[in-house]
């Protein structure tokens, strides 16, 4: 079982930034595609940005494009999402997630079938 921990949440003012954290102790990330996605109050889960293995091919969302960049640090085993601009509708709680070796190599996807492995999510909220 992989295992994923997410960190860098909290309370921030439309406009501002965070950088969310997804760590895994005892795995190598970089065989791994790996996913941020977020989920509102009352809506379903969705798809925020991906990073592919290896080369490291990124995914946005339409919503968060030119805001948001993900990034691998394989040194230190950790994914990063930093998020800029914020908005209120960013809202929600955010989880990384890790695709199976056999889907994680070429363009990620953000489709939630496809990862397998989830973190506990960490919650952020946007308002002034």
């Amino acid at each position: 079982q992989l295992q994923l921990v997410e960190s860098g949440g909290g309370l921030v003012q439309p406009g501002g930034s965070l950088r969310l954290s997804c760590a895994a102790s005892r795995f190598t990330l970089d065989y791994y595609a790996i996913g941020w996605f977020r989920q509102a109050p009352g809506k379903e889960r969705e798809g925020v940005s991906c990073i592919s293995s290896g080369a490291g091919r990124t995914n946005y969302a339409d919503s968060v494009k030119g805001r948001f960049t993900i990034s691998r640090n394989n040194a230190k085993n950790t994914v990063y999402l930093q998020m800029n601009s914020l908005k209120p509708e960013d809202t929600a709680v955010y989880y990384c997630a890790a695709a199976p070796l056999h889907l994680s190599f070429g363009q990620c996807v953000l489709s939630q079938t496809d990862y397998a492995s989830w973190g506990q999510g960490t919650q952020v909220t946007v308002s002034s």
